[in-house]
């Protein structure tokens, strides 16, 4: 895709989003109360599925720089000791890694000197972000979730690296499994990434990995999503647009207002709705709270 065409799908979305935008909250003016009321009539089993891969500390060629972990408490000996005593500990992580599921914030992609709305890039200091954050999500995101399922679709355990999803692909999983995405749904796409690491082990996945491709995003905006994630970033690598690097993150996040969850596992969840015969799911997502912040370690549930 050349950069001229990616610009022209960039503007046409960005339109198409601030024409009904509830600023800043972006796509999720899509989830209304009312079709969050509608989402709680999903569940049929009430069974609760993670989304979420559990936080990696040691190194790998996909995750360079993992979380560290460090036990605070309790002081050697003090285990054993009469009386009341605490185990204590501590995580430090990089939000926005490649291996780690996270959520993006409205304020995490710059754009030509922009944020999502036409918010000066500028608002991001040293000290943090000051608009579109993390803020925006306080009361976490509940609505209704919806898996498609490509490598399903295609016949194929997961997309190698490098494949791209299309918005036909998106369609067509849409007709295979009898669901259809609508206004203020989160949308899931599987790539399959994680049970290709599971069976492969951990690759350079910052070089090379499948994702959408920039022109399936009209699919999302069509359908007014609210939310979109993958087991990938969502991004295809090496990038479609030989100029911009993450044209998805661009366009999902910069233009259109969309939050994204990276690198999530559905390796559970995939399984379950085919048993069931059933894509379509309560989800509930719970960023923490962190005051400035572009992204957060995030463990959305699926409940059946």
């Amino acid at each position: 895709m050349s950069e001229a065409d990616f610009r022209s799908l960039y503007r046409r979305l960005r339109e198409q989003a601030r024409s009904g935008a509830d600023q800043p909250r972006g796509a999720l003016g899509h989830l209304t109360p009312e079709r969050v009321v509608a989402a709680a009539a999903e569940v049929r089993r009430g069974r609760s599925l993670s989304l979420a891969a559990p936080i990696e500390t040691e190194p790998g060629p996909d995750n360079p720089q993992p979380a560290s972990h460090r036990m605070t408490a309790s002081a050697p000996g003090e285990a054993d000791a009469p009386g009341l005593h605490f185990a204590r500990d501590r995580f430090a992580m990089n939000v926005h890694s490649d291996a780690d599921s996270h959520l993006d914030a409205l304020c995490h992609v710059m754009f030509d000197g922009e944020l999502y709305g036409g918010v000066p890039a500028g608002s991001v200091t040293p000290d943090g972000a000051h608009a579109l954050t993390l803020d925006l999500v306080q009361d976490g995101i509940v609505g209704r979730g919806v898996l498609l399922d490509i490598p399903r679709l295609r016949g194929v355990p997961w997309l190698e690296p490098g494949d791209q999803v299309t918005a036909e692909d998106l369609m067509a999983a849409e007709a295979a499994e009898d669901v259809t995405v609508g206004p203020g749904d989160l949308l899931f796409v599987r790539v399959g990434h994680r049970r290709r690491r599971q069976s492969h082990g951990a690759w350079d996945s910052a070089r090379a990995r499948a994702g959408l491709h920039p022109t399936a995003m009209r699919f999302p905006a069509q359908r007014r999503v609210a939310v979109l994630g993958s087991d990938g970033n969502s991004d295809t690598a090496p990038s479609a647009v030989a100029e911009v690097p993450f044209p998805v993150h661009v366009l999902a996040v910069n233009a259109m207002g969309m939050h994204l969850m990276d690198w999530l596992d559905l390796e559970q969840l995939a399984p379950a709705c085919e048993q069931l015969g059933r894509w379509h799911f309560l989800c509930v997502v719970a960023p923490l709270r962190l005051p400035a912040a572009t992204g957060s370690p995030v463990n959305p549930i699926a409940v059946l």
